[in-house]
């Protein structure tokens, strides 16, 4: 079961290192990005979203959804 849970968290981390690319190419900043989520319906304060970034907090379908969204992307180019 260690196993799942390691990767589990290298493609967490590498899904957030790809989001924080992504918001960085569209010169947002966190706490830009945080209240974008807000309005999307999404409870994610701007310490919330770095932790995303890190890999240190688990990422919601709703959140990822948005976060499309937000950052004008395909579930491709997030997920890359």
């Amino acid at each position: 079961m260690r196993g799942v849970l390691t990767m589990n968290a290298d493609y967490e981390k590498a899904l957030g290192q790809n989001i924080r690319k992504l918001r960085m190419q569209r010169n947002l900043s966190q706490e830009q990005v945080a209240a974008q989520l807000q309005v999307h319906g999404c409870d994610v304060t701007r310490s919330a979203f770095a932790k995303i970034e890190v890999g240190q907090r688990h990422i919601y379908p709703d959140e990822l959804k948005a976060l499309k969204d937000i950052l004008a992307v395909s579930y491709d180019e997030l997920f890359i």
